[in-house]
């Protein structure tokens, strides 16, 4: 992820909650999260230090779980109280940091030459335009903004523009509203995060769990931390699985699990369901460990809803296999995705909570455990080749097929899409008729997993450590770990 000043303000909110919370001060010191981030005397970012700490605000609002517009002290006092709104949308606007970006799609640029021709004005369906001072104007009363002006203009002049955060979403969930500033279509929206990281005043922003997960770690409640596949290398090149493993226990959690384990076991569970489905009752099954994807596909095709696999994704088998083993135990999943926090919300059974790698550093930056201290031993993975290799392009769709029949891995016909738009695309080739899939792998991130909206570490990076990570895994396939196959016999992993 780059390091923007965003990004900064945001992990200082999060750094300053989280040492707050630890040292049990948060009401009485939250008001300094505004004062001593932004002061009279720092630079600005906005256009006045009043206007930048309303934003800081909404952004503490945002990282306490608390609706919008609520007072901070009290918004800090119902936290600790235990206040946990699931219905509020995980990703939401500041509505003190969107700028209202202009809403009208074609502009006229000093590019203008006032030619002769007047191409745009020949081609506007509505005469919408007309020359005022020597350059062709745009009558918006008029304009239907169809783009005729925009592709007849000989020196490219007339420019196509939206707001950042509109074009970054693939399924037209956002939009202008009355006011101008950004609105969310929950309907549509699959908290995949791509708006969060395409605006670049930081107008949209991700709720946490960073309070009530530091309360049941103070109050020493059994909770186990459950870390998906990616997290090699998030913490920095010299900070090892070991090293990340022994900071999670000297924040108080009682165990560590890797969530590759989970992918174990849907990988299992997922190979039984396509053999008894896929032809006999569907043509097609899709992948269920993306909730981003799952989501568009119930959402904007959900004619495809049957085929969505009715397997757990791996950070719910994860879930349901640690609290199998121990009942009282609270299960934390710490990734990349953003979108995990409103699955664990349909998953209560599964999974308490949900921090992305950049809230867990937070959190370690905040309580003052320092990554770099020599680990006891070093830390030998769980789980398979197989499962780590989830967050990987067609990782999925490798760990599955290592375990079918050697008749059906050969006939095997299995596609794969990363980033929601082509996934929908794909989709819409398989509904059309153009292409044709017995499995179907789709993940909303761009290059997959080790892309999420919530890492640390560049994608690139991730992906050879994740690799270099698998080779030291003892078992290669999933049927080889005997943890996954007694749960796929014993526990229920199909989503009711």
């Amino acid at each position: 992820m780059e390091t923007t000043q965003v990004v900064n303000f945001r992990r200082e909110v999060l750094r300053r909650i989280a040492e707050y919370t630890w040292n049990d001060c948060l009401p009485e010191h939250i008001y300094d999260i505004l004062y001593n981030t932004v002061k009279d005397n720092t630079s600005r970012v906005r256009c006045c230090v009043h206007k930048e700490r309303a934003v800081l605000k909404n952004r503490i609002q945002m990282a306490l779980w608390q609706p919008l517009g609520l007072n901070i002290i009290n918004a800090a006092k119902a936290a600790l109280d235990g206040e946990f709104d699931k219905k509020l949308p995980i990703i939401d606007v500041l509505p003190d940091a969107c700028d209202a970006c202009p809403i009208d799609k074609y502009y006229v640029t000093d590019l203008c030459r006032h030619c002769i021709q007047h191409n745009c004005m020949n081609n506007c369906p509505k005469k919408a335009i007309s020359i005022v001072n020597n350059r062709a104007f745009i009558n918006r009363d008029i304009c239907i903004e169809c783009g005729r002006c925009s592709k007849s203009c000989p020196y490219g002049a007339i420019i196509e523009i939206s707001r950042p955060c509109i074009r970054a979403c693939a399924l037209n969930a956002l939009s202008a509203g009355e006011d101008k500033r950004t609105k969310i279509d929950y309907e549509k929206c699959t908290n995949c995060g791509n708006c969060r990281e395409a605006c670049p005043f930081g107008a949209l922003d991700e709720r946490s769990m960073i309070v009530p997960l530091l309360l049941s770690l103070k109050q020493h409640k059994p909770v186990i931390a459950m870390l998906a596949p990616s997290f090699v290398g998030q913490f920095g090149m010299k900070i090892t699985p070991a090293q990340v493993i022994a900071g999670l226990y000297k924040l108080g959690f009682t165990d560590v699990v890797e969530v590759a384990v989970g992918a174990d076991i849907t990988t299992l569970h997922e190979a039984e369901e396509f053999l008894e489905k896929v032809p006999k009752k569907l043509s097609f099954m899709t992948s269920s460990c993306c909730p981003a994807f799952v989501s568009l596909v119930k959402k904007h095709f959900p004619e495809y809803e049957e085929n969505i696999s009715k397997t757990t994704s791996p950070m719910v088998s994860c879930g349901l296999y640690v609290k199998n083993k121990n009942p009282e135990a609270m299960t934390c999943f710490i990734g990349p995705c953003i979108a995990k926090k409103r699955e664990s919300l349909e998953h209560p059974d599964a999974v308490d909570f949900v921090l992305t790698y950049e809230e867990l550093q937070c959190i370690f930056e905040g309580t003052g455990i320092d990554l770099s201290q020599p680990a006891d031993k070093e830390y030998v993975t769980q789980a398979t080749a197989g499962g780590i290799g989830f967050p990987l392009t067609r990782g999925v769709q490798a760990s599955m097929k290592e375990v079918l029949p050697l008749d059906r891995q050969a006939a095997l016909s299995a596609e794969y899409a990363d980033g929601l738009e082509f996934c929908k695309d794909k989709l819409s080739q398989i509904k059309s008729g153009k292409l044709t899939a017995e499995y179907f792998e789709g993940m909303a991130c761009c290059n997959g997993c080790v892309n999420g909206p919530g890492s640390l570490a560049q994608q690139g990076l991730t992906r050879v450590l994740v690799t270099k990570f698998q080779k030291t895994a003892e078992k290669k396939t999933s049927n080889q770990l005997p943890e996954a196959v007694d749960a796929v016999k014993n526990i229920s992993f199909e989503i009711q």
